[in-house]
């Protein structure tokens, strides 16, 4: 058991920092290459955040475990929402301005009923994780063409901007991207490993694993990219990490587990815990959204609590 403990431990660990080495490298990588930071910022960077529950998500469907990545994607929304935004809101008061923020939000509402009704079936198949693999493009190609209609005086590109990674030399770029990409891959396999362990030590489903544990330690990279930025006093940065991150889940890391995986949905996923993270993002829509008309929000300590 305490073999399970110590993979997860060492796994969500070495998951997190890897997936930082991966982002710096790409993004190196493609300052080199001459790509604008615009689109790095809302590919690379907004990737980055999610790697993790994506390579968890492939490994556990590779191996059979398809509950755990389908509980990793859901628990990875709710442990955003009422988790990553929940803490930063109480170090700081979260003001939110960016036109693209508000027309993302009801993306991410409509995404979540979409996901929700794929799944209402009992399955998620392979016809459904192609679908929303096709979503989460389609998602990154409007991204980037909202933003770059928005202008330069969208609070949330200047912040994007400005979290870019430096230039620097290509083959310290390649380094970082290659070696992160292989401990990425070594840690989920550990990660899964060890939460398999457990669940099976405590004769409960992979899919409360990935709920709880996986969810948990997954979300990790998102508290620390949203609580850095909002001590930056960068709120919109710090909310839409959130909302980006959401919206790879639903579509990048259940796609993914359908593509490699299909598998049958636990009933619980859909009586239980599709509607609570649909309730915390009605909530969390109504408070950054603001309920005057000026398309400004402000998430309050109280809301954080």
């Amino acid at each position: 058991m305490l073999w399970f403990i110590a993979a997860v431990v060492a796994g969500l660990m070495v998951l997190v920092w890897s997936a930082d080495q991966f982002v710096a490298g790409a993004a190196g990588l493609a300052r080199a290459l001459g790509i604008s930071t615009l689109i790095i910022g809302l590919t690379i960077v907004a990737f980055g955040t999610s790697a993790p529950e994506m390579l968890v998500s492939a490994v556990a469907a590779l191996q059979g475990n398809s509950g755990l990545a389908i509980g990793n994607a859901v628990g990875s929304n709710i442990a955003n929402m009422a988790l990553v935004l929940g803490v930063t809101a109480l170090i700081a008061p979260l003001a939110v301005h960016s036109r693209t923020l508000s027309r993302e939000f009801p993306l991410m509402l409509v995404v979540m009923v979409v996901s929700w009704l794929l799944l209402s079936n009992g399955e998620l198949s392979r016809l459904d994780g192609i679908v929303l693999l096709a979503g989460i493009l389609a998602v990154i190609l409007w991204t980037i063409h909202l933003a770059r209609i928005s202008g330069v005086e969208d609070p949330l590109i200047e912040e994007l901007t400005e979290e870019i990674p430096k230039a620097m030399p290509r083959r310290r770029a390649w380094w970082l991207l290659l070696s992160g990409l292989v401990l990425l891959l070594a840690s989920s396999k550990l990660l899964v490993w060890g939460a398999v362990g457990i669940a099976q030590y405590y004769g409960v489903s992979d899919l409360v694993i990935g709920l709880t544990i996986v969810a948990i330690g997954t979300s990790l990279p998102e508290l620390a990219a949203s609580v850095a930025a909002a001590r930056k006093n960068e709120h919109d940065i710090a909310v839409g990490n959130v909302v980006g991150s959401n919206l790879f889940n639903i579509l990048a890391v259940l796609g993914i587990a359908g593509t490699i995986g299909p598998a049958a949905v636990d009933p619980a996923v859909l009586y239980r815990d599709f509607p609570l993270m649909l309730a915390l993002a009605v909530a969390l829509y109504l408070m950054a959204r603001g309920f005057n008309h000026n398309g400004h929000g402000l998430i309050k300590r109280w809301a954080g609590m």
